[in-house]
């Protein structure tokens, strides 16, 4: 498995594996809410190749994309040193070690970008992504009471952080 930044020519890829990640029913968006085109996930990558604090991992195996990170960087000064994250892995690819090769990647990133403090949210009931930040090192720091309504049911999920070194 090779772990690397994505480039606008794995566009297409990416926007398929983001659908097929939000059928797990643990991302923000439902599956088919998301309506951004493989063009303009294109012109995203290419935004991030030009930004330092932001980047996009993808998780990759005899050409088939496997999961994607996304690394999402701050421009006020006072926030620059962290950055928000958001993974996803694809179905059939879960509980394979794709998420902790991701993070793993990501930890160096976040060294050579002085980047020192990492944060994500995840649903209370997501066990098993939950294991995996709390391997990665992320602790829970808070809960955001009701902060997702899905199939009309409120959901509670937990801020995480990382600090890095």
């Amino acid at each position: 498995m090779l772990i690397r930044s994505a480039v606008s020519k794995d566009a297409a890829k990416l926007t398929e594996l983001i659908a097929d990640a939000e059928s797990s029913g643990f991302m923000m968006f439902d599956p088919g809410e998301r309506k951004m085109t493989s063009d303009q996930l294109a012109k995203r990558i290419e935004q991030v190749e030009q930004d330092s604090s932001s980047a996009i991992l993808l998780a990759e195996s005899d050409d088939e994309l496997l999961g994607y990170l996304f690394v999402i960087g701050n421009a006020p000064q006072r926030t620059r040193h962290s950055v928000y994250l958001a993974i996803g892995i694809r179905e059939t690819s879960r509980g394979q070690g794709v998420g902790t090769r991701l993070f793993e990647r990501l930890d160096n990133w976040a060294a050579e970008n002085k980047i020192h403090r990492l944060e994500l949210t995840v649903m209370v009931k997501n066990r098993a992504g939950l294991a995996l930040y709390q391997k990665m090192g992320f602790i829970i720091e808070g809960i955001k009471k009701n902060s997702l309504q899905v199939d009309g049911e409120y959901i509670d999920e937990y801020y995480m952080g990382k600090l890095m070194g």
